[in-house]
Protein backbone atom coordinates (compact mmCIF):
# COMPACT_ATOMS: atom_id res chain seq x y z
CA UNK A 1 0.00 0.00 0.00
CA UNK A 2 0.81 3.65 -1.04
CA UNK A 3 1.69 6.00 2.12
CA UNK A 4 -0.41 9.49 1.44
CA UNK A 5 1.42 11.98 2.98
CA UNK A 6 -0.49 15.18 3.72
CA UNK A 7 2.10 18.45 3.45
CA UNK A 8 0.91 21.77 5.15
CA UNK A 9 1.87 25.13 5.99
CA UNK A 10 0.06 25.76 9.03
CA UNK A 11 -0.52 27.97 11.41
CA UNK A 12 -0.60 27.68 14.87
CA UNK A 13 -4.03 27.67 15.43
CA UNK A 14 -4.34 25.09 12.63
CA UNK A 15 -5.27 27.60 9.59
CA UNK A 16 -3.82 26.79 6.21
CA UNK A 17 -5.85 29.06 4.03
CA UNK A 18 -3.56 31.91 1.60
CA UNK A 19 -0.06 30.45 2.88
CA UNK A 20 1.29 31.43 -0.76
CA UNK A 21 -1.17 34.95 -1.08
CA UNK A 22 -3.58 33.64 -2.76
CA UNK A 23 -6.69 36.02 -3.21
CA UNK A 24 -9.87 36.25 -0.58
CA UNK A 25 -8.61 36.08 2.17
CA UNK A 26 -7.21 38.90 4.88
CA UNK A 27 -4.33 37.26 6.10
CA UNK A 28 -2.99 35.69 2.60
CA UNK A 29 0.42 35.29 2.16
CA UNK A 30 1.11 34.86 5.93
CA UNK A 31 4.20 32.11 5.42
CA UNK A 32 6.16 35.03 3.59
CA UNK A 33 5.26 38.08 5.09
CA UNK A 34 5.19 37.46 8.69
CA UNK A 35 7.89 34.98 9.62
CA UNK A 36 11.27 35.70 8.51
CA UNK A 37 12.58 33.43 5.93
CA UNK A 38 15.17 30.79 7.43
CA UNK A 39 16.03 28.42 4.35
CA UNK A 40 16.84 25.01 6.44
CA UNK A 41 13.51 25.27 7.70
CA UNK A 42 12.23 24.17 4.38
CA UNK A 43 14.62 20.87 3.93
CA UNK A 44 11.72 18.63 4.01
CA UNK A 45 9.82 20.30 0.91
CA UNK A 46 13.04 19.36 -1.21
CA UNK A 47 12.95 15.79 0.63
CA UNK A 48 9.10 15.64 -0.26
CA UNK A 49 9.86 16.53 -4.05
CA UNK A 50 12.77 13.37 -4.16
CA UNK A 51 10.88 11.14 -2.00
CA UNK A 52 6.85 11.39 -3.63
CA UNK A 53 6.15 9.58 -6.53
CA UNK A 54 2.70 11.18 -7.13
CA UNK A 55 0.68 14.35 -6.27
CA UNK A 56 -2.78 14.74 -5.45
CA UNK A 57 -4.70 17.36 -4.61
CA UNK A 58 -8.40 18.98 -4.62
CA UNK A 59 -9.57 20.92 -7.50
CA UNK A 60 -8.71 24.25 -5.98
CA UNK A 61 -5.32 23.78 -5.33
CA UNK A 62 -4.83 22.18 -9.11
CA UNK A 63 -6.30 25.50 -9.96
CA UNK A 64 -4.04 27.89 -7.92
CA UNK A 65 -0.63 25.49 -8.54
CA UNK A 66 -1.26 24.37 -12.41
CA UNK A 67 -0.71 28.19 -13.84
CA UNK A 68 2.88 28.26 -11.52
CA UNK A 69 4.29 25.20 -10.51
CA UNK A 70 4.77 24.04 -14.49
CA UNK A 71 7.43 26.64 -14.77
CA UNK A 72 8.85 27.11 -11.20
CA UNK A 73 12.66 25.48 -11.00
CA UNK A 74 11.83 24.98 -7.00
CA UNK A 75 9.19 22.31 -8.02
CA UNK A 76 10.72 20.72 -11.33
CA UNK A 77 10.60 16.87 -9.74
CA UNK A 78 6.71 17.75 -9.77
CA UNK A 79 6.43 18.21 -13.19
CA UNK A 80 7.60 14.87 -14.46
CA UNK A 81 5.32 12.75 -11.77
CA UNK A 82 1.83 11.98 -12.11
CA UNK A 83 -0.51 13.93 -10.89
CA UNK A 84 -4.22 13.41 -9.36
CA UNK A 85 -6.97 15.79 -8.57
CA UNK A 86 -10.13 15.02 -6.79
CA UNK A 87 -13.02 16.44 -8.35
CA UNK A 88 -16.33 16.14 -9.17
CA UNK A 89 -16.45 18.99 -11.51
CA UNK A 90 -13.14 19.75 -12.96
CA UNK A 91 -13.01 18.49 -16.90
CA UNK A 92 -10.21 16.87 -19.19
CA UNK A 93 -10.34 20.32 -21.30
CA UNK A 94 -9.45 22.73 -18.42
CA UNK A 95 -6.25 20.36 -17.22
CA UNK A 96 -3.01 22.40 -18.31
CA UNK A 97 -0.46 20.80 -20.71
CA UNK A 98 2.52 21.89 -19.67
CA UNK A 99 2.71 20.00 -16.32
CA UNK A 100 2.82 16.24 -17.23
CA UNK A 101 0.45 13.23 -16.31
CA UNK A 102 -2.70 14.54 -14.80
CA UNK A 103 -5.50 12.04 -13.76
CA UNK A 104 -8.48 13.47 -12.58
CA UNK A 105 -10.49 10.85 -9.58
CA UNK A 106 -14.31 11.30 -8.79
CA UNK A 107 -14.22 10.19 -5.23
CA UNK A 108 -12.47 9.38 -1.95
CA UNK A 109 -13.14 5.39 -3.18
CA UNK A 110 -10.95 6.26 -6.46
CA UNK A 111 -8.36 7.64 -3.83
CA UNK A 112 -8.10 4.83 -1.71
CA UNK A 113 -7.96 2.91 -4.77
CA UNK A 114 -4.90 4.66 -5.98
CA UNK A 115 -3.35 4.01 -2.71
CA UNK A 116 -3.62 0.06 -3.34
CA UNK A 117 -1.87 0.82 -6.16
CA UNK A 118 2.21 -0.11 -6.91
CA UNK A 119 4.44 2.94 -5.97
CA UNK A 120 6.26 5.28 -3.74
CA UNK A 121 4.37 7.45 -1.54
CA UNK A 122 1.89 10.62 -2.52
CA UNK A 123 2.00 13.84 -1.28
CA UNK A 124 -0.80 15.82 -0.95
CA UNK A 125 -0.13 19.84 -0.98
CA UNK A 126 -2.68 22.73 -0.05
CA UNK A 127 -6.31 21.19 -0.39
CA UNK A 128 -7.99 22.23 2.97
CA UNK A 129 -11.52 20.64 2.19
CA UNK A 130 -9.56 17.29 0.54
CA UNK A 131 -7.29 16.74 3.80
CA UNK A 132 -10.56 16.72 5.93
CA UNK A 133 -12.38 14.87 3.46
CA UNK A 134 -9.43 12.49 2.96
CA UNK A 135 -8.34 12.54 7.53
CA UNK A 136 -12.23 11.99 8.20
CA UNK A 137 -11.88 8.74 5.57
CA UNK A 138 -8.63 7.03 7.00
CA UNK A 139 -6.74 6.77 4.21
CA UNK A 140 -3.95 10.04 5.31
CA UNK A 141 -0.95 7.86 7.10
CA UNK A 142 1.69 10.86 7.60
CA UNK A 143 1.61 14.47 8.30
CA UNK A 144 4.27 16.83 7.00
CA UNK A 145 3.55 20.28 8.77
CA UNK A 146 5.89 23.41 9.15
CA UNK A 147 3.62 24.70 11.93
CA UNK A 148 4.04 28.71 11.87
CA UNK A 149 4.41 30.86 15.17
CA UNK A 150 0.94 32.80 14.20
CA UNK A 151 -2.58 32.89 15.46
CA UNK A 152 -5.04 33.35 12.38
CA UNK A 153 -8.16 33.40 14.03
CA UNK A 154 -10.27 32.52 10.76
CA UNK A 155 -9.62 30.91 8.36
CA UNK A 156 -9.43 27.38 6.67
CA UNK A 157 -8.30 24.57 8.82
CA UNK A 158 -6.42 21.55 7.96
CA UNK A 159 -8.40 19.31 10.69
CA UNK A 160 -12.03 18.44 10.14
CA UNK A 161 -13.90 19.34 13.27
CA UNK A 162 -15.92 16.14 12.73
CA UNK A 163 -17.26 14.29 15.58
CA UNK A 164 -15.31 11.21 15.71
CA UNK A 165 -13.57 9.25 17.98
CA UNK A 166 -9.45 10.12 19.16
CA UNK A 167 -6.90 9.50 16.53
CA UNK A 168 -3.62 9.20 17.68
CA UNK A 169 -0.44 10.29 16.05
CA UNK A 170 2.92 9.45 16.64
CA UNK A 171 5.69 12.18 16.53
CA UNK A 172 8.40 10.62 14.45
CA UNK A 173 10.45 13.72 13.41
CA UNK A 174 11.03 17.70 14.80
CA UNK A 175 12.86 20.41 14.70
CA UNK A 176 12.38 24.02 16.11
CA UNK A 177 14.10 26.94 13.39
CA UNK A 178 15.55 30.15 14.69
CA UNK A 179 12.06 32.01 13.32
CA UNK A 180 10.15 30.20 15.45
CA UNK A 181 8.56 27.89 12.52
CA UNK A 182 8.61 24.30 13.51
CA UNK A 183 8.76 21.07 11.80
CA UNK A 184 6.57 18.30 12.60
CA UNK A 185 5.97 14.73 10.89
CA UNK A 186 3.64 12.75 12.77
CA UNK A 187 2.66 9.42 11.24
CA UNK A 188 -1.05 8.17 12.00
CA UNK A 189 -1.65 4.97 13.78
CA UNK A 190 -4.51 2.88 13.10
Amino acid sequence: MRTLISSAFISLDGVVEGPGGEPGYRNTGWTFKEVEFVPEAFEIKGREQQEATAVLMGRVSYEAFSPVWPDMEEFAHYKTMPKYVVSTTLTNDKLVSNWGETTILRSLDEVAALKETDGGPIIVHGSASLNNSLADAGLIDRYHLLVYPLLLGAGKRLFPATDKDTQKLKLIEHEAYSNGLQKQVFDVLR
